[in-house]
């Protein structure tokens, strides 16, 4: 099952209770305080991995809770802190605070985590207390408690190309074709019910990630259809492959099919008109595609690619242009190395 969007409950362990304690040791008449002070609390720890491709292990579990700390004891003995609480999510989640409508982190890299409810800290023992005027304090700290926030994680699938078209355009067929994957593929709209993602291997070097982008109609970026849940996955991808029908079955104008997604594209969002695109034709092996693609490069004044995902016609020159497109990219893009933060360290984020 796919689940994108999911609202969960996060609190951090609270901390240990100080102990209140007196030495009681043979020939020792007069001991002092020696209580110890409690545990810190477990933190909750949100970190993108990269064998996660969905949040439906958090759709059935809603409240997470790290445990708390133990209390202290005497002889100045410590409690034991309670272990973090480890939530694994997919690679281009976004975290928001749900109450306020921020976003807390946008998890995009591997190994990328943050501390989103920190456990609470141990309370002081009374050992704490004592002074030279008070040598058997009877005060100390009870634990702090820790964070708590309810959250919601969105999923937006990161993918070098993204798929888009009408309902039956050839997405899946393709993406079936040039990678591993294996999407459901029928004959009749809306097959595909969330975003499949495959490896393209272009080369013997080269590979991209590839994303079947699906349920984009006239209207989705008002809600209609099931495209206003998938249009936000478009947005991480570096290019886009927009796919139109040779042929449709209504017998609807190809041209009309384009401009009606590259419309629902621009009233999204500004950004993604301007991710570079590869036009292809579809389904060249149900007919003669000729006439079709002289007319779409001669009202749009950009060439044009005929495909066959079935018999493979096409898909050689498809290919080398989509291997192209990414180096040009990769290229434009100035050198980053992705952030990916060290191991927690509970001592640095109780400071």
């Amino acid at each position: 099952m796919f689940v994108d969007r999911a609202e969960i409950f996060v609190r951090g362990g609270d901390g240990g209770n100080g102990c209140m304690s007196f030495r009681r040791e043979k020939f020792v008449p007069k001991g002092g305080p020696d209580g110890g002070d409690g545990g810190a609390g477990g933190s909750v720890i949100i970190r993108a991995v990269a064998n996660a491709n969905s949040l439906a292990g958090l759709s059935f579990r809603r409240h997470w809770e790290a445990p708390r700390g133990e209390g202290g004891q005497g002889k100045l003995c410590t409690g034991k802190s309670g272990d973090d609480l480890l939530i694994e999510v997919p690679l281009g989640t976004i975290i928001k605070d749900r109450e306020r409508q921020f976003v807390i982190k946008d998890l995009s890299a591997t190994g990328e985590e943050v501390v989103i409810a920190r456990g609470g800290k141990g309370g002081r023992g009374n050992s704490h207390f004592a002074t030279s005027t008070h040598q058997a304090p009877r005060e100390f700290e009870e634990g702090q408690p820790g964070e708590q926030r309810w959250i919601v994680l969105e999923l937006k699938v990161i993918a070098d190309v993204g798929l888009v078209g009408l309902p039956n355009a050839g997405k899946s067929t393709l993406l079936s074709r040039i990678t591993h994957a294996t999407p459901e593929i029928a004959d009749y709209p809306f097959t595909t019910k969330y975003p499949n993602l495959g490896i393209c291997f272009m080369d013997s070097e080269r590979t991209c990630v590839v994303a079947d982008i699906p349920g984009l109609i006239e209207g989705a970026h008002e809600g209609i259809g099931l495209g206003h849940e998938f249009l936000r996955h478009v947005e991480r991808t570096k290019i886009l492959v927009h796919l139109i029908d040779a042929h449709p079955i209504d017998e609807s104008s190809p041209l009309d099919n384009y401009r009606t997604i590259r419309n629902e594209l621009e009233q999204y969002s500004v950004e993604l008109p301007k991710k570079p695109e590869i036009i292809v034709l579809s389904k060249a092996d149900v007919g003669d595609s000729t006439a079709v693609k002289k007319e779409l490069e001669s009202a749009l004044g950009k060439e044009v690619l005929v495909i066959s995902a079935v018999s493979g016609t096409g898909m050689k020159p498809f290919l080398f242009r989509l291997a192209k497109e990414i180096d040009d990219v990769q290229r434009a893009l100035p050198d980053q190395v992705p952030k990916v933060l060290p191991p927690h360290r509970r001592e640095e984020n109780l400071t």
